[in-house]
């Protein structure tokens, strides 16, 4: 079996302008993954089976954000536009009282969902993630008006060739824990090896603003379905103080805290998460 076995089946959907690949395995109430800028479904390889062997249908779509494989030439990749993609996603499979369980810029993405279309949403899980007028974090700032120059994506591409500087900097501080040179590749090639996922990838990052999260921020006390704060307290790019703000605004909300683990918590504590998930979803169960 392959990493990406572990998540089940892999299925193609078409969601008007953007074929998404997603896995399903389980069966049970539905839990949807959405992960961050420059990793796809495999971030959750750890999380997701073990959910799913707990009773409950995961799946975990590659979201358009830089390492998904199928170019999207005509979809919206601003942030509002993949949150409607996500809202898509779920109309078409035809989801409702979704877990949605959600790392890093995806995180983002998540909020605005939470602020615009929440319907299908039952339950939210945040580990740490772009919020506020963090979008993106410090670290990662450059980002987006290097998208905006021309060839400025190709640059910063480039520049994670460099798997020494990958491994000695934990990538790039959002792992605490090494990552698997194949999940790295898995990550990090699509966007190296394709123009077109290039300039999905440099649309999506032109187009980030944190007027977006703030706007998302002012409308959260609207969203009274439970959360799942789950944060963790040594991360650098999103400070537990960010998790404690949202909690803050969001009216029912708990903050949860996973040790030894930095942003991608997915990646450095899956057990961990897994069973804060698990129990979360079991706690707010609808009868």
């Amino acid at each position: 079996m392959t990493t990406s076995d572990l998540l089940g089946e892999t299925h193609e959907l078409d969601l008007g302008g953007a074929r998404i690949r997603y896995r399903d395995r389980g069966e049970g109430p539905p839990v949807v993954f959405v992960h961050g800028l420059l990793t796809n479904g495999l971030l959750w390889r750890k999380v997701a089976p073990a959910i799913a062997d707990a009773g409950f249908r995961c799946l975990t779509p590659d979201w358009p954000l830089g390492s998904h494989e199928i170019p999207v030439p005509h979809a919206d990749l601003t942030p509002p536009g993949v949150a409607a993609l996500i809202e898509r996603f779920l109309e078409a499979l035809d989801l409702t009282d979704v877990t949605v369980v959600a790392n890093d810029t995806g995180g983002a993405l998540t909020q605005l969902l939470m602020t615009t279309s929440p319907d299908r949403v039952g339950r939210v899980v945040l580990t740490p993630s772009d919020s506020f007028e963090r979008f993106l974090p410090p670290m990662f700032s450059g980002l987006s008006p290097l998208a905006r120059v021309p060839g400025g994506t190709w640059v910063a591409i480039q520049a994670l060739r460099w798997r020494w500087l990958l491994k000695k900097t934990d990538f790039a501080w959002l792992t605490k824990h090494p990552v698997p040179d194949h999940i790295l590749d898995a990550y990090l090639l699509p966007s190296r090896r394709s123009a077109e996922i290039r300039d999905d990838l440099r649309r999506f990052m032109a187009s980030v603003d944190n007027r977006y999260t703030l706007t998302a921020a002012e409308r959260l006390p609207a969203f009274e379905k439970p959360v799942l704060l789950a944060w963790a307290p040594e991360d650098r790019h999103f400070p537990l103080w960010l998790g404690r703000k949202l909690a803050g605004v969001l009216p029912n909300a708990e903050l949860k805290t996973i040790e030894d683990s930095y942003a991608f918590v997915p990646e450095d504590q899956p057990e961990r998460l897994s069973d804060l998930v698990v129990e979360f979803m079991r706690a707010h169960a609808t009868t």
